[in-house]
């Protein structure tokens, strides 16, 4: 009997402590019933307390890892997430627009949970004009929101304006994560409607006493890529993601001396 699962490609770093980066994407998609793939634009070497070093991948060995997966058993959602320069910023664009990409979900990473900058502002730059548009959502935290907005965002009605700012000024839905906010883990979403107007929901959640959260963005962003590849709505898929990460903060892992990963396997206790 044949058997097959939906299908997600990651695009970002390896993380050699497998908690952030492609180890996190490989396995919330597994545990999530997808089947992963990758094209992998960095190697770091990295653990809970900081990231020691990074080796860039090429842009030409970025695009041919991407065309392998889709000549071949293309994905039905793509997630981006460390993107090192602006020219494999530009390749991956280059070769998501060649092939149609669909359900594209952007995490847009420019500094890792131990402060360590991961992506130059040049890429941000050339992902923001030439692959926003193109995406089903981007996922940018507080600080990310505020650097590609200019401006600081200090309150919730600042997080829904900031939301509703950057679909408008990008044409793709937003999701602005609400976990760098001192009261509460609340997500707000702004997303185009039927009659292509900008409309947000508020996707509330709790704050997890802990300082294991290494790896909470890319374990999103992944998460709510496996909900789009299974064929739910964005909101839904943010829905679920957003539980998903709530348990792994929830589960109690603790690995390593800094800021320790989630649990990814939780789901199996």
């Amino acid at each position: 009997m044949s058997k097959t699962y939906p299908v997600v490609l990651s695009v970002a770093g390896s993380d050699s402590s497998g908690g952030a980066g492609i180890q996190a994407d490989i396995k919330t998609a597994t545990e999530l019933g997808c089947y992963a793939e990758t094209a992998v634009t960095a190697l770091t070497a990295q653990n809970t307390q900081g990231v020691s070093g990074i080796e860039n991948a090429s842009p030409a060995f970025v695009a041919e890892q991407i065309d392998r997966c889709f000549e071949d058993i293309p994905p039905a959602a793509v997630k981006i997430g460390m993107v090192p320069t602006a020219e494999i910023a530009h390749t991956i664009a280059e070769r998501l627009k060649a092939w149609d990409a669909p359900n594209i979900v952007l995490d847009p990473v420019m500094v890792a949970t131990s402060g360590s900058t991961l992506s130059d502002q040049d890429a941000v730059s050339v992902l923001a004009r030439e692959l926003f548009g193109r995406a089903a959502v981007i996922t940018p935290n507080i600080p990310e929101t505020e650097t590609l907005l200019g401006r600081s965002v200090t309150c919730a009605e600042e997080m829904a304006d900031a939301a509703r700012e950057l679909a408008e000024r990008y044409g793709c839905g937003v999701l602005v994560k609400g976990g760098h906010a001192v009261e509460d883990a609340n997500d707000v979403l702004a997303a185009f409607t039927a009659d292509g107007e900008v409309a947000c929901v508020w996707v509330n959640g709790q704050r997890v006493a802990t300082d294991n959260t290494h790896g909470t963005g890319c374990t999103l962003s992944t998460a709510i890529a496996c909900g789009l590849a299974r064929g739910l709505a964005l909101e839904d898929a943010v829905r679920c993601a957003k539980g998903y990460l709530t348990g792994a903060l929830c589960s109690g892992l603790a690995l390593g001396h800094g800021n320790g990963p989630v649990d990814h396997m939780w789901q199996q206790r």
